[in-house]
């Protein structure tokens, strides 16, 4: 597993709980050093020993635990930049689903040996969605059902979703959108600067 997958749940554990969760982590993992390193490789074992030690002092499901870490990556001030390179990828939120397919290429633009999953949408009505996720690691799933999530409110959209489970190498996730515009969502911007939201003046 590439160090910048490792680093960003790492990131997650110390933004949301504290450092001294992130610590409390690694001593549970037993790992041999301090932190990941982002373009380091990383056995895949360390990863696995990651989500087990995080989801036993965080009392949660494994799932519950990836899912938290799918939403942290759009939705903490820390990861303004994965939320911005998101948003380029529609107005609205079915635009957003329709440019899911090359999320990971335009990732390995950015970091070339990246082992990022390939993402398949299949498009069922204007409204309701299948998404397949193909990778030998099983957490892009959750994970990336709770960066959909908060994507969805990011957008203000209304969605149902849900994981559907693993066959293989592939995992389902299904999407009904009630509404594209159920609430205001958060201000996005082109430009470098965003616009102050309402009650931030």
């Amino acid at each position: 597993m590439y160090g910048l997958i490792n680093r960003s749940f790492q990131n997650f554990l110390a933004d949301t709980y504290g450092r001294e969760m992130w610590q409390r982590v690694h001593r549970r993992a037993g790992f041999p050093f301090a932190d990941f390193e982002p373009m380091l490789p990383y056995d895949d074992e360390l990863t696995d020993q990651l989500i087990s030690a995080a989801s036993a002092e965080l009392k949660k499901p494994h799932e519950s635990v990836l899912e938290d870490a799918g939403t942290y990556l759009v939705s903490h001030p820390n990861a303004e930049s994965l939320r911005r390179l998101l948003r380029f990828g529609g107005g609205d939120f079915i635009e957003f689903l329709q440019s899911l397919d090359d999320l990971p290429e335009r990732a390995r633009l950015a970091v070339p040996d990246l082992d990022m999953p390939e993402i398949f949408l299949d498009e069922i009505t204007t409204r309701n969605f299948n998404i397949e996720v193909k990778s030998c690691y099983s957490i892009f799933g959750h994970v990336l059902l709770g960066l959909l999530r908060a994507m969805a409110d990011d957008y203000g959209a209304l969605v149902f979703m849900e994981y559907q489970g693993r066959t293989g190498t592939t995992q389902i996730l299904t999407l009904n959108v009630l509404e594209t515009s159920f609430s205001e969502g958060r201000s996005f911007e082109l430009g470098t600067t965003t616009a102050p939201r309402k009650g931030d003046r």
